[in-house]
């Protein structure tokens, strides 16, 4: 059972590029891509090739799309290639996720230019090599089904891009839209590394930069590109994981712990204050404890856990309802057992 899986972007990222590692990682799944293209309604529009790749330094797979048409049409609209996916055949599921990728890129396209989401025509995503990219992406995040994804910083890339728009800088604007929040950095190889498509897949993926405790390493898969770079492999490696069942019994998340030191508000105050605090909604738990600091100067130590969404409504009513000058902010992680509240009535009379 694969329960995380981490996306190494060495290369960067495509749609092809995240189908080919997936693919290496899980060849089980090589079957059922025509029976998706079919269900998809364009089974002789494209032509799909899988195969065994060596860039000498790696060894994986790649996976393209060649479009079938001689004279493919690259122009179509956002609403155009949603109804057409709404009324496939394609399980719920993948043409739900499909129809997300596409809704992300359409949202960022909007943005740019400025237009209405139904108005949004796609050029490069709207060719058929691409639509079947991100119809083939979706079949096979529903198809792995794991509880969390993780991801390594993703390369920038520098320089510009030829797109139907004219030339563009590069992160092209759409990917630059999907990408914000997460981590990029720079490591001075000129090009696009991340493509619309990679991106919408890492904003619908939503991963975390850690990686979960109590992982047991399951194995590796290599996808590559395209392009070629010098002196670095273009690939995506997936790595999948397993999780220790003696840690799987918890659940894991992250909250925000703010603390401060009170030494010259009144017990009375102090009560009622940290009483407010327990009420702000987000808020998990309110400890004081004692301590004695210079000339022996009792005073109290106070620790605030709440939810890291509300940190900044917590910090204000801190300052707002005790004499503290400071707040020291940690975001922790925190292991929690499952649990469930349970409704018994006792004594009832009929």
């Amino acid at each position: 059972m694969v329960n995380h899986i981490h996306l190494d972007l060495v290369g960067g990222l495509s749609g092809d590029m995240f189908i080919s590692s997936v693919l290496d990682a899980f060849p089980r799944l090589k079957q059922d891509l025509d029976r998706v293209i079919n269900d998809a309604g364009f089974p002789d529009l494209v032509e799909l090739q899988v195969g065994d790749h060596n860039d000498g330094t790696l060894t994986g797979t790649r996976f393209s799309v060649q479009p079938r048409e001689l004279k493919s049409q690259h122009h179509r609209y956002y609403r155009d290639i949603r109804d057409r996916l709404q009324q496939s055949a394609l399980d719920p599921e993948t043409r739900d996720i499909a129809l997300e990728l596409f809704r992300l890129i359409a949202e960022a396209e909007a943005d740019i230019h400025g237009k209405a989401i139904e108005e949004v025509a796609f050029h490069e995503v709207g060719a058929w090599d691409s639509i079947a990219d991100i119809v083939l992406a979706g079949h096979l995040i529903a198809s792995v089904s794991v509880d969390s994804w993780s991801i390594s910083a993703i390369p920038a890339g520098k320089g510009f891009v030829e797109s139907a728009h004219g030339r563009l800088p590069v992160p092209a604007p759409a990917t630059a839209i999907l990408l914000e929040g997460f981590e990029l950095f720079d490591d001075g190889l000129t090009g696009e590394r991340v493509t619309p498509t990679g991106a919408a897949i890492i904003k619908f993926l939503s991963p975390t930069r850690a990686m979960p405790s109590g992982l047991i390493l399951g194995g590796t898969g290599y996808g590559f590109g395209q392009k070629v770079f010098p002196g670095l492999s273009n690939c995506v490696r997936v790595v999948f994981f397993s999780v220790d069942q003696a840690s799987y019994m918890w659940e894991q998340d992250k909250v925000m712990r703010l603390s401060f030191e009170l030494d010259d508000q009144t017990p009375e105050s102090v009560a009622d204050a940290l009483e407010r605090l327990r009420e702000v909604d987000g808020v998990l738990d309110v400890f004081q404890q004692p301590y004695w600091g210079k000339k022996q100067r009792q005073g109290l130590s106070v620790a605030v856990t709440c939810r890291p969404a509300v940190a900044d409504t917590v910090t204000s009513k801190c300052f707002a309802a005790t004499t503290t000058l400071g707040v020291r902010r940690e975001l922790i992680d925190r292991v929690i057992l499952p649990r469930e509240e349970v409704v018994v009535t006792v004594n009832q009379r009929a």
